[in-house]
């Protein structure tokens, strides 16, 4: 099939008024690391030091931010294994290349001027400390003599999950502590304290997936500080032979000390509980999403009370899909502060504790709360023995934490993608705050979100802003960073890092109304643009209404009249009995796309009929056979909150396969005849083939026709292609040739099902 495109500017604009720079819209910058395929593992991004860290194979940077360009003054850390760590790796039956480096999974700020690094180590686990300098200044060294065993504190394996978070200079981390695997611990290491981790015991923790780890004030006083993990595990509780997998939240107070005589140096305070993210269905039967996936805790004024974003995932086999649940410290604490979960026996059901809880109660952190004058508890060192033995034995609480609403903001069923990663950010609009969702997929997407709660509707409104292509080719997604200070999100895939803006106003268009349908809180209408949002601005000039994004009510004094002609029309010319595509993405993704046609016998505009043969998708029409009888121009028109738009229009124009076959069936001297500079001399007397394509379709665009062939043709790394083009189409006309008496009605290759 060759297709030709041309674009014709509106009949009111020059050609050289066209906005061509709102096609670049530059807005993202990404790094891919200096020794060639980058391998990401971590980064930490740092507010302090306007730095950020990015963890690799064998190598750590340092990126200056607000540079403009992620790859100037950049600095390097290479961190490969000790001599001899690669080979052993190897021996003990590891991939050689894709198991045995160094992994830098694990990066921390330890003070004000180090930053504590972990890597893998080729299945030998390494820490070390790096001097990243005060404030102001590029430093950026490994410090020999911080060097240290990594055991505990990062995963031998490069791709088992984790978590890790450190507090006051001790790093808590979720892992596997050993070679094969099998150790699955909470641990507390470095720091003055001795290390401390969870006993090896199924009713503590069975075949964990850590997914996150934060330190949660609960009081003003330090003392009642706990660590949260995020995982799912194997439920004990559940009922059947094979165990479900339930999502989990546990916590540890910081100051846990352990047992003076039973649990010593292990955790005496770990409780956890089960996180359910639901949808609630007929008759008390839910649809569960019992597989956590990430985790992001968004921070509010008050540090005790951040609200917790999840991804969930389905575990079935017939129903795949995804939600985000949203949970509140208030509904955390009450479970965690309720009754404990009990079994008789195991012929017995689980049901609530109904005897006496010692005290101080399992689970409560030595502090104020805790201490009296006949009892000063100061150390769990100083808990009875009691309370050990049933903290022991009863770390699970009957109560679960069910999301705010008791419903998920965002649910998707059926994709063709996996969400991974989210951050969320809190803006305030002109009608209020609402928070914003970006969401990772293993496509290299990022997914742009608001939810709406209207009334006392059980379901949210999702209303998708944006859907960012951050990397060109499918890689998935695996970390998310947010810095709200920068209006940036920090995207890292396996092969690069990328900066991306979290708006960008001006592609929605340059009228109120396209403005207003963006819905998009960042945004608002200033009386001549769409523009960053401002709450401090002049009221007057703003126009915003992302809670029904009704343009009629916003852009009163504004044109919303849409003509037909309003849009630069592109020529797109087909093949006859060929597959032709003509493109149209609505700039909402909430607009209903209709199609028309002006034929030039009648000049009526009618809605396209769509078929078997013509059929609409997401992204345009789609002819899988053109005929003479299809050309026309064609008008992508969109509707939303009842506003119509014309997206696209594009005059459709078929070439007969007889004349076009005969062009190609010359010899071979047609393809030597390129119009490049180093034929300049043939060029005098011989015409270029595609000139003669030209005389079939009229001269009007031929010399936007050629200087596009030149670009084309004269591009040395397209030669090859375009010979295998051209025999390829001479193998194909001749099978035409021979079906003729056969018709037959052939689905494109390139075709998927709608």
């Amino acid at each position: 099939m060759i297709v030709l495109s041309i674009i014709r500017p509106p009949p009111s604009l020059p050609s050289s008024a066209l906005p061509n720079n709102l096609l670049m819209t530059n807005r993202s910058v990404i790094f891919f690391g200096f020794r060639g395929f980058l391998d990401f593992r971590s980064m930490f991004l740092d507010e302090y030091h306007d730095r950020l860290f990015i963890g690799a194979k064998d190598t750590i940077y340092s990126i200056q931010l607000d540079r403009g360009h992620m790859d100037r003054d950049t600095k390097e850390i290479y961190w490969p294994p000790l001599s001899g760590q690669r080979e052993e790796c190897a021996l003990k039956g590891k991939d050689p290349f894709t198991e045995c480096a160094n992994y830098v999974r694990v990066l921390h700020p330890y003070n004000r001027t180090h930053l504590l690094a972990c890597g893998t180590g080729a299945f030998e686990p390494v820490c070390g400390f790096v001097n990243v300098g005060h404030r102001g200044e590029h430093m950026f060294a490994m410090e020999p003599a911080g060097v240290r065993n990594g055991r505990g504190k990062c995963p031998h394996d490069p791709n088992r999950p984790f978590a890790s978070t450190l507090v006051g200079g001790e790093l808590y981390s979720g892992l596997t502590a050993d070679f094969l695997g099998r150790d699955p611990v909470i641990f507390r290491s470095l720091g003055p304290r001795s290390a401390m981790r969870t006993e090896l015991d199924q009713r503590l923790l069975q075949d964990p997936k850590f997914v996150a780890a934060h330190l949660i004030p609960d009081t003003d006083d330090k003392d009642n500080n706990k660590v949260y993990f995020f995982f799912t595990e194997k439920a004990l509780e559940s009922e059947g032979k094979s165990r479900a997998v339930y999502s989990r939240i546990g916590r540890v107070c910081a100051n846990d000390a352990g047992g003076q005589r039973v649990l010593v140096n292990k955790w005496s305070t770990f409780i956890k509980t089960r996180l359910i993210c639901s949808v609630p269905g007929p008759e008390g039967i839910d649809t569960d999403f019992d597989d956590l996936v990430d985790v992001f805790l968004l921070r509010t004024k008050d540090e005790k009370n951040p609200e917790i974003y999840g991804i969930f995932s389905t575990i079935s086999n017939v129903f795949q899909g995804y939600a985000v649940c949203m949970y509140r410290m208030a509904d955390i604490r009450e479970a965690f502060n309720g009754a404990y979960a009990h079994k008789e026996g195991p012929d017995y059901q689980w049901t609530t504790y109904e005897g006496k809880v010692p005290y101080p109660r399992p689970g409560f952190c030595p502090s104020k709360i805790t201490t009296q004058p006949s009892r000063p508890y100061n150390s769990t060192k100083d808990y009875p023995d009691d309370v050990l033995h049933f903290a022991r034995s009863h770390p699970l609480m009957f109560q679960s934490v069910y999301p705010a609403n008791q419903h998920p903001v965002l649910i998707k069923t059926n994709l063709q993608y996996k969400m991974t990663h989210i951050v969320v950010d809190r803006v305030d609009a002109e009608d209020g705050q609402y928070d914003v969702m970006f969401i990772g997929t293993d496509t290299g997407v990022v997914l742009k979100v608001i939810a709406l709660r209207k009334g006392n509707a059980i379901k949210s409104e999702e209303v998708i802003l944006e859907e960012l292509q951050v990397f060109k080719a499918p890689n998935p997604i695996t970390s998310l960073e947010i810095s709200v200070k920068r209006q940036q999100l920090y995207v890292g895939s396996r092969v690069g890092v990328a900066q991306v803006k979290l708006h960008q106003c001006e592609t929605y268009g340059n009228a109120c109304a396209e403005c207003c349908l963006a819905r998009d809180p960042y945004c608002a209408w200033d009386g001549t643009s769409c523009t960053r949002y401002q709450p401090t601005g002049k009221r007057r000039f703003r126009r915003q209404d992302i809670w029904n994004g009704n343009p009629a009510h916003q852009c009163l004094d504004q044109s919303l009249n849409d003509s037909f002609d309003s849009v630069e029309e592109r020529v797109v010319y087909g093949t006859e009995d060929n597959s032709t595509f003509l493109e149209c993405v609505p700039k909402s993704p909430q607009a209903t796309v209709r199609w028309f046609i002006q034929r030039a016998v009648d000049g009526m505009k009618d809605e396209v009929k769509l078929d078997e043969r013509i059929v609409k998708t997401e992204h345009g029409l789609l002819f899988r056979k053109i005929y003479r009888m299809d050309e026309g121009t064609y008008y992508c028109k969109t509707l939303e909150h009842g506003f119509t738009q014309t997206v696209t229009r594009i005059s459709l124009e078929v070439i007969e396969s007889e004349q076009l076959e005969e062009l190609f069936n010359r010899d071979g001297e047609d393809y030597s005849s390129r119009p490049c500079a180093a034929q300049s001399q043939r060029l005098h007397s011989q015409k270029p083939w595609f000139k003669d394509i030209m005389q079939l379709i009229g001269y009007a665009n031929l010399h936007r026709v050629e200087e596009y062939c030149e670009r084309v043709w004269c591009n040395e790394k397209q030669r090859k292609r375009r010979k295998m083009m051209l025999n390829k189409w001479k193998f194909m006309s001749s099978g035409v040739k021979k079906g003729k008496s056969k018709p037959r009605h052939r689905r494109p290759r390139h075709v998927t099902d709608t």
